[in-house]
């Protein structure tokens, strides 16, 4: 079910737990700021998702309320896995839901990256 990317944060979301190490993942990078792991349903042959380790419902929030050192972890992190994934030279999507226009089902941020093949366009015409 989509979410309103200006909830309160819901301290019960599966990416919480995951950070909590109450559900399992298969990580793929950990640092201080961001936790990247394998997603469980891949839209391609790489699908990857990056999660802050803190309390962001989307990226509004996260831009709005993260110190910048967390901030530029994150992103170096996002930037970090698609290098050690193979995906720089090919290429990569990054995909970021926030709210329920885009799809959001999850009420923590994250990023999708995508890749291992062609694309296609970004969005159906």
């Amino acid at each position: 079910m989509p979410i309103d990317a200006t909830q309160a944060y819901d301290d019960d979301n599966i990416f919480a737990r995951i950070l909590r190490g109450e559900i399992p993942s298969r990580k793929v990078y950990e640092d201080e700021h961001a936790l990247a792991f394998h997603d469980i349903n891949p839209q391609a042959p790489v699908h990857i998702l990056v999660i802050p380790k803190g309390r962001y419902v989307s990226w509004d929030d996260f831009s709005a309320h993260a110190p910048v050192e967390e901030i530029a972890g994150f992103v170096r992190a996002v930037g970090h896995v698609a290098r050690e994934q193979g995906l720089v030279a090919p290429g990569y999507r990054l995909l970021a839901n926030a709210g329920s226009d885009s799809g959001q089902e999850v009420p923590h941020l994250h990023v999708h990256i995508f890749g291992g093949r062609g694309l296609g366009p970004m969005l159906v015409r």
